[in-house]
């Protein structure tokens, strides 16, 4: 073995790595002064006008509800008296109060219901006709909804006429039925079952709009993919569709009761400005109590029990969107 294999070999270091390029840094911006202001100056109009339009008339409603405010008072022969919680008791204890409060209830649930579903058919009707069939609906449905409420009410008086109405004159075509001179608002139901009518013919065209703009957002594949499984038009329609329209239903839902329960001019004006016991909603009753009684106190105080009834359905509504926001 020679000298040359015994020598241990020298270590011959790793070579150096060239460092990685330095990665510039963002240049940092500059804090403005007042910046947080900026947002806040420019809601301040919108919050000025809101302030103005409906702050002010919400604090007078809750202080003439808590007070004794008459025509006596309006005309300053005597000044308002506080009478704490005397106002919401004499309502509260009143049974016809309550019976107006269910017949509201009942008249805006039946109201959204069928606003609802005849919104949500045709909605999916118009998916399934040709292009020019649906551009005749859509400009059908906006000449209806931008009919004023007073010019509508007046149509479907005169359509339910009893001595020239149409609509009589059509059922009394069919065999066994005559129904020439029926006054359809001789009674409670069958008058308030015209003004449902009424109402629902007037927010579909909304509904329609707003769910057949929903529906394109519902992934074909999806539907595609659940009709290959063996879901039927109705599989299809509760697995696929209405879950993907849940957000805009459950807005849509919220804003119909909220319009239905506030329902005024097509009561007052169908039935001459003075709606009779059975026609009263809580909008015309606490209108009634306020105008025609002259006890505005009681008008006040039967109104902002409306607006806390309304802002439960809001707490609803808004408990079920968050939990939407959730489960996305």
């Amino acid at each position: 073995m020679s000298a040359a294999d015994t020598t241990t070999p020298a270590k011959v270091p790793p070579p150096r790595q060239a460092p990685p390029p330095a990665v510039p840094k963002a240049p940092r911006r500059r804090r403005t002064s007042g910046g947080g202001a900026v947002p806040w100056a420019l809601l301040a109009p919108c919050l000025l006008i809101l302030a103005l339009v409906m702050g002010y008339p919400l604090v007078r409603l809750v202080t003439l509800s808590f007070q004794k405010f008459g025509q006596s008072q309006l005309w300053g022969f005597q000044p308002a008296e506080s009478v704490g919680f005397d106002n919401f008791g004499k309502v509260l204890g009143d049974s016809e109060f309550w019976a107006v409060v269910v017949r509201t209830i009942v008249f805006a649930v039946g109201s959204v219901v069928f606003t609802m579903v005849i919104g949500m058919l045709i909605a999916l009707l118009l998916q399934r006709v040709s292009g020019w069939v649906k551009t005749l609906i859509n400009i059908a449905l906006v000449a209806s909804w931008g009919m004023p409420i007073i010019v509508a009410t007046t149509v479907f008086k005169w359509l339910f006429d009893s001595d020239y109405g149409v609509f009589n004159a059509l059922l009394s075509k069919l065999p066994g039925v005559d129904m020439i001179g029926h006054n359809w608002f001789a009674s409670g139901p069958q008058g308030l079952a015209v003004i449902m009518l009424l109402v629902v013919w007037g927010a579909v065209p909304f509904v329609v709009i707003t769910l057949s703009a929903g529906l394109t957002q519902v992934p074909s594949e999806l539907e595609e993919a659940a009709r290959l499984d063996g879901a039927g038009a109705w599989g299809v329609f509760r697995y696929v569709t209405l879950p993907v329209l849940k957000p805009i239903v459950v807005m849509l839902t919220t804003l119909s009761v909220i319009w239905d329960m506030g329902v005024f001019p097509q009561v007052f004006v169908m039935r001459g400005g003075h709606p009779e016991a059975e026609f009263q909603l809580l909008t015309t009753y606490s209108y009634d109590r306020a105008f025609v009684v002259n006890d505005y106190a009681q008008g006040s105080a039967i109104a902002l029990l409306t607006v806390l009834l309304l802002l439960g359905v809001v707490a609803v509504y808004m408990r079920q969107m968050l939990q939407i926001g959730e489960v996305e």
